[in-house]
Formats: structure tokens, sequence, C-alpha cells
């Protein structure tokens, strides 16, 4: 435990990697997964690779924790001996946690906490709380001076990230039909982020998976540009061997960055966007 006694939570949808997990004591609630026979935590009941597997006989649905399951989180970071929670959740634009964690904190007693809505997904996020836990365990930060700053990093964390198949967002209702049509018809690939708002919308858009794959490197390497140095992650859904022919090129475009978190992205998530996944995230330093 840090002397502030300033505990970092997240969801499972920030993607999180265990190391920085374990190296910083964060406590990490999962999103559920839920199937026509049984309901699954993310991470804990299913795997990312069981995910996919199941997906050809069937598509499960989503859902926020529930207000139980974060009153439990919280009684844990209590009985821990913390005082105070930074929350980092996905963004607010697609998801209901932010609000139902806030919820839950506002009537929560014995502890001070504070709730970032990141407005942003998977690692985008993930970065934003990685980077708290090393102002809190790292710097020493008081807990005055990180929620204070915090919020202020929400713009410097980006991810850019493109599908093999629009299906499953579709399915998910995280696109409009017709951008899916087009997408399919055309084999035009759009690249998405969160706007600032939170909210995904089409940055750029390449015909085919190479010329995809290339424009996020292109994009990474652009927002990168503007910090003096970056901090990088390259995400994938059951596409490892492009994720790390991707991460090598970027490695050679994006001089002031480093690669610092590489992995899958989690099964809650994956639900939403299929196999052939493929993400760079960029954090500004």
């Amino acid at each position: 435990m840090n002397e502030q006694k300033i505990a970092i939570m997240v969801d499972s949808g920030t993607d999180v990697p265990p190391n920085y997990r374990k190296k910083y004591g964060i406590y990490w609630l999962p999103l559920m997964i839920n199937y026509s026979d049984r309901q699954c935590l993310d991470g804990i009941d299913i795997t990312p690779r069981e995910m996919y597997d199941l997906l050809p006989v069937e598509i499960p649905k989503t859902s926020l924790p529930d207000g139980g399951a974060i009153v439990d989180m919280f009684d844990r970071i209590k009985a821990d001996g913390y005082e105070k929670v930074l929350a980092v959740t996905i963004s607010s634009g697609l998801s209901g946690t932010y609000n139902m964690v806030r919820l839950m904190a506002e009537e929560y007693k014995g502890l001070e906490i504070y709730v970032l809505d990141s407005k942003n997904i998977s690692i985008g996020a993930g970065m934003l709380a990685i980077r708290a836990a090393q102002m809190v365990n790292d710097d020493g930060m008081s807990w005055e001076n990180l929620i204070m700053k915090i919020p202020r990093e929400v713009g410097k964390s980006k991810v850019f990230f493109c599908v093999d198949t629009l299906k499953y967002l579709q399915k998910g209702g995280r696109i409009g039909l017709v951008t899916a049509m087009i997408g399919s018809s055309l084999n035009l690939k759009p690249i998405i982020s969160c706007n600032a708002d939170g909210i995904y919308y089409t940055v750029a858009k390449a015909i085919g998976r190479a010329r995809s794959i290339q424009k996020i490197i292109d994009l990474a390497a652009d927002f990168a540009s503007k910090a003096e140095r970056a901090e990088l992650a390259i995400m994938n859904g059951c596409a490892e061997t492009e994720a790390l022919a991707a991460r090598k090129k970027a490695e050679g475009m994006i001089v002031n960055g480093v690669f610092t978190v590489a992995g899958q992205i989690g099964a809650a998530l994956g639900v939403h966007t299929g196999p052939g996944l493929i993400g760079i995230g960029v954090f500004q330093r």
C-alpha cells in the first residue's frame, strides 16, 4: 500500500494488463458476458480465446457490473486499508459502467471516491489508469493533486483500431447500419477511435486489411508527434501475428514513442469487435 492510502480501480474494459495490475495493486472490476444459458465474469469465468471460439455458436451480450459487485469491490478496498479510491472506467458514451460506479460511490460510506470517465475504450482508458498509478506510487502524488491533474490527462490518451469485419459492431449497435453495409460491400475498412465525447467515430477509411493497419500506424504516429514523447500500446483481438508486424512497423515510424503495453483485448470488448481487431494506443507524455 502507498503512503497516501490511495487505491486505483478499473473495469475490465480498460484492458490494463496483469503485470501492471500486480505491480501497482490495481483493483479490477469485471464486466459481464451473457449467454443464453449462463452469465460469465470477463476474464474470470471466460477467456478471450474461449469467447472467440464460441462466436460461431452464439454471439453473447455484455452488461456492466451490478451495484452489488461494485459495493463488494469498495468493501474489499476499504478492508485492505485504503482511504481513497480513483476509479477509472471506459467511456460513458459506450457503457453505463461510469454512471453505475459513480452512483454507488456517492452512496458509499467510509471511502473518498473519485470516478473518472476516461472518454475512451480499451487501453486508451487503461493508459490513464496506469498513469494515475504511477503518479501515486512512483511520484508520491497527493490525493488533491491527483484528482486535479488526472482529468487533464484524458485528452492525451487515444486508441486507433480497425476490425476484420463490421458484423459484430453492427450486431452490438455500436455503429450505424449504413456504415456497416458500405464497409461490407466495398471492403472499405473504417479506422475507429473515440471522439471528445467518448463515442466511436470514423477517423479515416482504407480499402483492404493491409492498408487499414497501415493507416492505424500513420494516425498513431501523427498523434504521438504532438508530444515530446509518447507511450504506446499494441492490442489485438485474436490477431497476434498481425499485431506483432504492426508493432515493428510502428517502432520504425514513431521515433519519440516506446511500446510499454502489448496484449489481447478482454473478452467483453471482443464480443463487440470480433476476431481480427488491431489497435494502437498512444499516451502523450
